[in-house]
C-alpha cells in the first residue's frame, strides 16, 4: 500500500515536471518569435507607407510596394549586423551594457540617417552603374530590386551564422552583379568600382593606424606615467576636445549643409573653437572624477568612460549617415524612375524613403543587434575603456572623412581594422617576451630540444589569429556571393514577369 502511494506521488511529480517543461518551451518559443513578428509588422507598414507617399500607375504599385518592403528588410539586416561593429568596443570595454548600447545606437543611427545621409545615397544609387547605357527602364527597376534583395538575404544569412560582414560590400556587389546580368559588363562603372575597392583597403589600414596612434599616445602620456592621475587630468580633456572638434567638422560639412554652408576656413575655425570649448569645459569634470580615483590603472581607465560614450555615439551617427545608403540607395533609384522615366544622373531622396531606412536601422538593432555585439567587442582582442575609446574614435573619424568625400566605405572594415590595430600594438608594447622561458614551461620532444629551446622567448599573441582568417575570408566572399545571388534573382524576376505578361 505504501509503495503504491509513493508510485502515485512520483507520477504526480513527473506530471508537474512535464507541465513545467511544456510551459517553459512555449514561453521560449513566444520570446523567440516576438522579434520576427515585430519585424514582419514593420515590413508591412513600410509597404503601406511607401504606397501612401507616392502616386503611381496601377501597374507600378507592386514594384513600389516591393521596393519599400525590401528596402525596410535591408535596413533591418544592417541594424542587426553592421551596428555591432560600432557598439562592440563599448560593450567589450565593460563601459556600457548591451541594453544601454542598443538604446544609444538606435537614437544616433536614426539621427545620422535622417540628417546626413542624402549625398551618400546618391553615390550608391547612381555611381556604381551607368543606367543610361543600354538598359530599359523596367530592367533598371528589376536590377535595383534584385540587388537590394540579394544583399539583404546575404546579410541575413551572415547574421544567422553570427558572422559580422560588410553591408557596403553586399549592396555594391549586388548592384554590380545585377547590372552585369541586366546589360553586360559595360553597364558597370569600373572607375567608381576601383575607387570603392581602394577605399576598402585604405579604410581598415587607416582605421588601425589611427587607433594604434591614439592608444600609443594614451599609454605614453597617461598609463605609463608615474603619476597617472595627474597625467589623466591633463590629457583626457584634450582627447575630449579632439572628439568635439571632429564632430563639429562633420556637422559643418554634412549634417547641417541644407541650412548652413560654411567655407573651408569657417569649418576649420569652428572646429578649432569646438576643440577649445570641449577641452576647457571637460577640465573641471575630469578633475572632479579624478579626485574619486587613485593611480591604479583600472581606476584611471574609468576616466575614459565618458569620452568613450561620446565616441560610440559619434560613430553611430556617422554610420547612420553613411550606411543608410545601403538600405535605401536602390530604393531611391527605383522611386526616382516613377517621376523621371529618363533615369537622371542625380536623384532627390524623398523624406519617406529616409524614414524607412532610419526606422529599419534602429528597429533591426533593437530586435537582433545584441547577438553580434559581443563578437566584435570581446572575441578579437581584449578591450578596456581606453582601448575601446581609441577604436571608437578612430572608426568615427574614418567614417566621417569617407562620408565627407561621398565614398561608400565599409564601417566593418574600419572598425575591425581599428580593433586589429589596437591588438597588434598591444602585442608590440605589452608582449611578455622579456623574460626567458624556464625549461619546465615547454614540453619538448627530446632532452636535446629542451636544452636548445632554453633561450627561446615566449611571445603571447593578443589578437586571435583565427578571426583574422575568418574575417578576411568573409570580406573576400561577400562581393562575389552577393553579385551571383543578385544576378540569379534578376534572371528569376525577369522570367516571372515574362510569364505573367
Amino acid at each position: 500500500m505504501k509503495n503504491n502511494q509513493i508510485d502515485q506521488s512520483n507520477r504526480y511529480i513527473n506530471d508537474l515536471r512535464r507541465l513545467d517543461y511544456t510551459h517553459s518551451q512555449v514561453k521560449q518559443r513566444r520570446t523567440t518569435l516576438l522579434p520576427f513578428t515585430i519585424a514582419a509588422l514593420f515590413l508591412v507598414i513600410a509597404g503601406i507607407y511607401g504606397s501612401m507617399n507616392l502616386d503611381v500607375a496601377p501597374e507600378d504599385i507592386v514594384m513600389l510596394v516591393s521596393a519599400a518592403v525590401i528596402g525596410g528588410y535591408m535596413a533591418l539586416n544592417i541594424g542587426a549586423n553592421d551596428v555591432a561593429n560600432n557598439m562592440g568596443p563599448a560593450v567589450g570595454g565593460k563601459v556600457l551594457t548591451v541594453v544601454a548600447a542598443v538604446i544609444i545606437a538606435a537614437i544616433c543611427e536614426s539621427a545620422g540617417a535622417l540628417l546626413a545621409g542624402g549625398d551618400v545615397v546618391k553615390t550608391v544609387a547612381k555611381g556604381i552603374i551607368n543606367p543610361g547605357d543600354g538598359v530599359a527602364l523596367d530592367d533598371f527597376r528589376n536590377l535595383m530590386l534584385s540587388a537590394l534583395l540579394a544583399a539583404a538575404l546575404w546579410i541575413n544569412l551572415a547574421t544567422f551564422l553570427n558572422a559580422p560582414v560588410s553591408t557596403t560590400h553586399s549592396i555594391v556587389g549586388g548592384v554590380m552583379g545585377a547590372g552585369i546580368a541586366g546589360a553586360g559588363f559595360d553597364l558597370v562603372n569600373w572607375l567608381t568600382m576601383s575607387k570603392i575597392a581602394a577605399s576598402w583597403v585604405i579604410s581598415p589600414v587607416f582605421g588601425g593606424m589611427v587607433a594604434a596612434g591614439l592608444l600609443y599616445l594614451i599609454k605614453m602620456k597617461i598609463i605609463n606615467q608615474k603619476e597617472r592621475n595627474k597625467a589623466a587630468r591633463r590629457w583626457v580633456p584634450i582627447l575630449i576636445g579632439l572628439m568635439g572638434g571632429a564632430f563639429t567638422a562633420y556637422m559643418a560639412m554634412k549634417g547641417l549643409k541644407k541650412i548652413w554652408k560654411p567655407t573651408t576656413d569657417a569649418i576649420i575655425f569652428y572646429s578649432f573653437l569646438a576643440f577649445l570649448t570641449s577641452w576647457i569645459i571637460s577640465i573641471p569634470f575630469i578633475k572632479k572624477q579624478a579626485l574619486k580615483v587613485g593611480d591604479r590603472k583600472k581606476e584611471i581607465y574609468t576616466l575614459f568612460n565618458f569620452p568613450l560614450i561620446i565616441g560610440v555615439a559619434l560613430l553611430c551617427f556617422a554610420h547612420g549617415a553613411n550606411d543608410v545608403a545601403n538600405a535605401v540607395g536602390p530604393l531611391a533609384a527605383i522611386v526616382s524612375t516613377f517621376t523621371d522615366p529618363s533615369v537622371a544622373a542625380k536623384v532627390s531622396i524623398p523624406l519617406w524613403v529616409m524614414v524607412i531606412g532610419a526606422a529599419g536601422l534602429a528597429l533591426g538593432l533593437l530586435l537582433f543587434g545584441p547577438k553580434l555585439i559581443n563578437t566584435v567587442g570581446e572575441k578579437i582582442t581584449r578591450l578596456n575603456a581606453p582601448r575601446a575609446y581609441c577604436v571608437a574614435l578612430a572608426s568615427a573619424v574614418t567614417v566621417l572623412i569617407a562620408t565627407a568625400f561621398g565614398l561608400p566605405v565599409s564601417s566593418t572594415h574600419i572598425a575591425i581594422g581599428a580593433i586589429f590595430g589596437i591588438g597588434f600594438l598591444r602585442e608590440y608594447m605589452e608582449n611578455p617576451d622579456k623574460k626567458r622561458l624556464k625549461p619546465s614551461h615547454i614540453l619538448n620532444p627530446t632532452a636535446q630540444d629542451a636544452f636548445q629551446n632554453v633561450h627561446i622567448r615566449l611571445r603571447r599573441k593578443l589578437v586571435r589569429r583565427r578571426y583574422v582568417v575568418s574575417i578576411g575570408a568573409a570580406w573576400i566572399i561577400t562581393v562575389p556571393a552577393s553579385a551571383l545571388l543578385a544576378a540569379s534573382l534578376f534572371y528569376v524576376l525577369q522570367f516571372l514577369i515574362s510569364t505573367v505578361q
